[in-house]
């Protein structure tokens, strides 16, 4: 094996074993930016965890395009993909002190943002690689490599004078990257496989759900299990269930087959907007939805300090509701760009948990999970019974209902 070559992909490329390896990866990361918003529940905690959020996002985005382009298991993509764990794990060990620094040792800012910075510059020279002789997506990556690259530099900058400057630098890092990939545009990129693409996308999703299961059993570690304990772990698991269900059993099989049908800079654009940019808030509303599980679950256990009866006030709260109706937004938006209509029950039960999140602050945190479960199963029920039909086309695509729309 010649540890210089590209294998390219085809249109029936899945995800490999290395790709669902580099997860695993962003599962240790996702578990770090929870527990840090978790030890500073504050509007500032919240901002820095959602800092972080984006960064990782980015990151991780980039490598599901390299790998739908060239196999990332072989030859050079394999060592880049490999060399990007290594100083991503080493990213995700810094979090805990991306924005404050712990005395001794080495300044923690500054190793995030120059690891962090590696992954992103291993990208783009791995992947001017694999373009070969494709004039249209060499361009299009030099043209990338410029908001790219200056956003690295920013964010090394920010590390290495630390705060307060850190703070404005980092962000203007995120915007500058966020942007300039949009101004960019997407006429030179090349998407081989849109079935490989959805479920990379979908794999993510995965991870973040499970990072909210992770949330709940470490909320309850070092606790006794009661009867509240139960209750509120159940009440989550089923949260956590409805979220799946909301995403995989209708949503991502229809815009995989949206994409599929797409070709071109067609297919470019549609996945840019749908997978790359929209399903940040959805995996970021996760997150946060696991933050409030967490509190939930350490302030119901904590009989000592609190009694069952009393409300969980501030971020936790807003964290849980807000995060819930963040997603469901999310879906909404991710519908509209995919088949062009909206999706009114979802809008309308977001806008109710927001409205909600007054209530929920006067009432036991037990009882304002409990709701929380019980709109969500709710609206499950309401789609699996009031859209049978198209969703029987969907799943099942050899059915009497194949002419059916979807509409979920």
């Amino acid at each position: 094996m010649s540890w210089t070559r590209v294998q390219p992909t085809g249109p029936h490329h899945r995800v490999t074993t290395l790709e669902l390896f580099f997860d695993l990866v962003f599962v240790f990361a996702f578990t770090q930016v929870t527990q840090l918003m978790a030890d500073d529940p504050s509007p500032v905690g919240v901002l820095r965890g959602l800092v972080l959020l984006a960064l990782l996002w980015w990151a991780w985005s980039s490598y599901a395009w390299l790998g739908n382009q060239v196999q990332a298991d072989e030859g050079l993509a394999r060592l880049t993909v490999i060399l990007a764990m290594a100083a991503m794990f080493v990213v995700a060990l810094t979090i805990p002190e991306a924005f404050e620094d712990m005395p001794g040792g080495l300044f923690a800012p500054f190793v995030f943002a120059a690891c962090y910075a590696v992954v992103r510059l291993a990208h783009i020279g791995c992947y001017l690689i694999a373009a070969r002789e494709d004039a249209g997506l060499r361009r299009q990556l030099l043209l990338t490599a410029i908001p790219v690259t200056v956003a690295a530099c920013l964010l090394v900058a920010g590390g290495a004078v630390g705060p307060p400057a850190q703070t404005f630098l980092w962000a203007l890092a995120l915007l500058v990257d966020y942007a300039g990939i949009w101004v960019v545009g997407a006429s030179g990129w090349r998407l081989p496989s849109a079935v490989h693409f959805a479920e990379r996308f979908g794999l993510i999703v995965i991870v973040a759900l499970g990072e909210s299961l992770v949330a709940i059993g470490v909320g309850v570690a070092e606790r006794p299990v009661s009867v509240a304990v139960i209750v509120a772990s159940v009440l989550g698991m089923v949260v956590a269930v409805s979220l799946w269900w909301l995403y995989f059993d209708v949503v991502a099989r229809v815009a995989e087959q949206v994409l599929e049908s797409r070709h071109g800079e067609e297919r470019s654009r549609l996945a840019r907007d749908s997978y790359t940019y929209l399903h940040f808030p959805i995996v970021c509303s996760i997150i946060f939805v696991a933050l409030g599980l967490k509190k939930v679950m350490e302030y119901v256990a904590d009989e000592e300090h609190h009694d069952l009866s009393d409300p969980l006030v501030g971020v936790p709260t807003v964290a849980l509701f807000a995060g819930v109706s963040v997603y469901l937004l999310a879906h909404v938006v991710f519908r509209r760009r995919n088949v062009g209509s909206w999706n009114p029950h979802r809008t309308l039960t977001a806008v109710l948990l927001l409205l909600f999140i007054p209530v929920a602050e006067r009432i036991p945190a037990l009882a304002a999970l409990a709701t929380l479960a019980a709109v969500l199963a709710a609206l499950v029920t309401y789609e699996a019974v009031r859209f049978r039909h198209p969703r029987a086309r969907v799943r099942l695509p050899h059915s009497p209902e194949d002419h059916a729309t979807p509409t979920t």
